[in-house]
């Protein structure tokens, strides 16, 4: 029995997956008798303009006997032959820590870290600033409702992550095998199966919240303690180890492993790694703004004379424009569906947008941000590992200022910011608690604004219609990455404090929900290594 790896089978939008034998073994000319068994391995949308769209699969199939792998197969077809998968390794035999491994935030890399130290057996303290869903959900509605910001409890801290109200998107460029790993947990937690196999899986922030809880009991179930309105203020470092942390309450607990997974938007936490010798280095990143237009155009858009047919799944774009003669790129990131732009501030008096839709995606906009790379030299001639964070925090604050406070957003008419004009005509949006009309270019930097509104004309010729008076933009979107890295060695150590494991996205290894989770899973093995 062989197992063959097929890429480019395709099925019309009306047809039924239950044809997918039938059509396998005609495009491989072979009976369909020797085909033991069809896996999906992802499924994905083939909506090129150019043809009507379809169904695209990758599968998994056994063939009876000693059958060689075809060759000479239509075009986009492909067919290898796939060898066994290895089981996943797992860690050695360990000794028990005399202190528990402290886990330092609840987003993907903290809960997928703590996860993997209890299933080890390992004793595990996980520390988070916010608070649980429960509270976090009212906290956040009386912030998009009212303009009432928790310091603590807010779209970017608290139980899951900044990533909690989001898309809940799993896309991810990693080859690690770690990467099935977390989908399976994720649908073993109440996610839909079908993040084991779309091209662009999502869960969506309403589905996504109640993961989250499931994942929270699991813990506990696992022996985890879990601490919530536990922010970490200080570490005690010596002799280059760390021994202990302290919470704001001013509780020291000891410890001699801390993984260090705090997100990119703990800037107190930043400074205080700093002060304590911890080794960063400043990184690039992109910033912008969000761009908003009718969910109904970008579908006409990118569905041509086949937009409306009922099997078809609101659009999505990603779009890219080099800028050589501003030796600048612009590209969109975090593409919503069907979904709202909302507010994510997390200190007073800062604007800041990010996206979110819910898992049916049936909002009446599609959102995505639309970026331009920042390099160190932009923000800091001398490299300071903080001035990044310095650097969009003065952004954001103008991005408050010119909203006219009570964290309004500025907005502008995409056509208007293309042509530098000034206007009301912004339209309806789903900003919360609303948006003032502004000049956008007042509220990023100049090489930013100058690349937005030649990258913005340069997308257009790519994806017809994207430039339209129908869209508006919203700022300032500045947190697609952390400005900063927490060098670490080899083992997944601090390059500079022993014992202490920086990971996912506020390490700067990181950006999605799927490469945080690895990445927490990836230090929580390294710190089980050391106990073996």
């Amino acid at each position: 029995m062989k197992t063959w790896r097929i890429s480019g089978i395709t099925l019309n939008l009306d047809d039924d997956a239950t044809l997918l034998p039938k059509v396998t073994a005609r495009v491989l000319s072979l009976p369909e008798s020797v085909l033991r068994r069809i896996e999906i391995v992802k499924k994905a949308v083939d909506a090129r303009r150019n043809r009507p769209p379809r169904w695209s699969y990758v599968l998994r199939v056994q063939i009876d006997g000693e059958i060689p792998v075809p060759s000479g197969l239509q075009p986009g077809v492909s067919v290898h032959e796939e060898r066994p998968r290895q089981p996943d390794e797992q860690p050695a035999a360990m000794r028990q820590p005399d202190s528990p491994v402290v886990v330092v935030g609840a987003g993907p890399a903290g809960l997928f870290a703590a996860y993997e130290l209890a299933a080890a057996g390992a004793p595990v303290l996980l520390c988070e600033r916010g608070r649980p869903i429960e509270q976090r959900v009212g906290d956040v509605e009386l912030f998009w409702r009212q303009g009432m910001l928790d310091t603590q409890s807010n779209v970017l801290f608290g139980e899951g992550g900044a990533g909690t109200f989001s898309d809940g998107k799993l896309t991810s460029r990693t080859k690690s095998p770690l990467a099935s790993r977390v989908r399976e947990l994720l649908v073993s937690l109440g996610a839909p199966d079908d993040i084991l196999t779309d091209a662009k899986p999502h869960i969506g922030t309403d589905l996504l919240r109640k993961v989250v809880v499931n994942f929270r009991r699991k813990l506990i179930e696992m022996g985890c303690r879990i601490r919530f309105e536990a922010a970490v203020s200080d570490l005690e470092v010596h002799h280059g180890r760390v021994r202990a942390v302290r919470v704001a309450s001013g509780q020291e607990i000891q410890t001699g492993a801390v993984i260090l997974a705090i997100g990119q938007s703990a800037d107190d936490t930043y400074a205080m790694l700093h002060d304590r010798g911890v080794a960063m280095t400043a990184k690039p990143f992109a910033m912008g703004l969000r761009a908003e237009h009718p969910q109904e155009l970008i579908n006409r858009i990118q569905y041509g004379q086949w937009f409306g047919h009922p099997k078809l799944p609101p659009a999505d774009y990603f779009v890219s424009a080099s800028l050589p003669e501003l030796n600048r790129s612009v590209y969109t990131f975090c593409m919503c569906p069907g979904g709202e732009v909302i507010g994510c501030a997390a200190c007073p008096g800062a604007v800041i947008t990010n996206g979110m839709s819910s898992r049916d995606r049936q909002g009446g906009f599609a959102n995505a941000a639309v970026v331009v790379n920042v390099r160190v030299e932009d923000f800091s001639p001398e490299g300071h590992p903080l001035a990044g964070l310095e650097f969009r925090r003065r952004w954001e604050q103008k991005a408050f200022e010119a909203g006219g406070g009570g964290y309004f957003a500025p907005a502008q008419n995409m056509m208007d910011f293309i042509a530098g004009t000034i206007s009301n005509r912004i339209g309806r949006t789903t900003f919360l608690p609303g948006v003032t009309s502004a000049d956008l270019a007042e509220v990023v930097p100049d090489f930013v604004a100058e690349a937005l509104r030649l990258g913005l004309r340069r997308i257009d010729r790519k994806m017809p219609g994207f430039a339209t008076s129908e869209a508006h933009l919203i700022g300032v979107e500045t947190r697609t990455s952390s400005p900063l890295r927490l060098c670490r060695r080899p083992d997944g150590q601090s390059e500079s404090v022993s014992g202490l494991y920086p990971c996912g996205e506020g390490a700067g290894y990181a950006g999605g929900i799927i490469s945080s989770a690895i990445d927490g899973m990836t230090a929580a093995r390294r710190v089980l290594a050391t106990l073996s």
